[in-house]
């Protein structure tokens, strides 16, 4: 399990992620894209857990956004019932590749700007079972992931605060999980109307 970090006003946001990722058979590390933009809308989609799941949704949601009636409300509202249509295929996958189903679970983060409200927005999803639909909840002000590690530091903008806090999450992710699950650099992407910004803030 790896970083995710949003924080949120009504003008502006940003989305950080770590860049580790795991091969779940093979066990080998690289570098994964964690953080997607749809840059037409000025929108965010970026996860925590499978990668693999992750890529899907975001094909997904980048396939609907050449709608012409496209909105980042509508696509928040059909995540959810997305993510629970493609968990089986997924966990028959991983059950075919002999992974443990315990591990299996993704959390995904929409953020952008509505045009609608004139304002940023953004969903949160979680899911970890087929039996459980997909968990839904508005952000409001953003998210922590690992939120433990971040209790007394206070919000910012600031791209020096935000590597800090994604090295305090991994350390203490990795202490958590007793292997390196978060790691490699801390990717943000930055966020107001009319702009998305990806940096590479450095390396955790």
């Amino acid at each position: 399990m790896s970083i995710l970090n949003v924080l949120m006003t009504s003008e502006r946001a940003f989305v950080a992620v770590d860049t580790l990722a795991q091969d779940a058979v093979t066990g080998e590390t690289s570098e994964g894209a964690k953080l997607l933009l749809i840059p037409q809308h000025n929108i965010v989609v970026a996860a925590r857990g499978s990668g693999q799941f992750f890529l899907r949704v975001y094909q997904l949601c980048l396939e609907a956004s050449f709608r012409k009636a496209f909105s980042i409300e509508q696509i928040m509202r059909e995540v959810g019932p997305v993510m629970d249509q493609l968990w089986p295929q997924y966990v028959q996958a991983a059950q075919d590749a002999n992974m443990n189903l315990d591990q299996l679970q993704s959390e995904i983060v929409v953020v952008g700007w509505s045009k609608a409200q004139g304002q940023i927005v953004g969903t949160a999803y979680a899911k970890s079972t087929v039996e459980q639909p997909t968990h839904v909840a508005e952000l409001v002000g953003g998210i922590a992931a690992p939120g433990q590690p971040l209790r007394d530091l206070p919000d910012s903008f600031h791209p020096d605060a935000i590597l800090a806090a994604g090295r305090r999450q991994a350390e203490y992710v990795n202490a958590e999980e007793g292997r390196h699950v978060a790691g490699g650099r801390i990717i943000a992407a930055f966020l107001q109307r009319g702009e998305a910004i990806v940096r590479d803030l450095g390396a955790v």
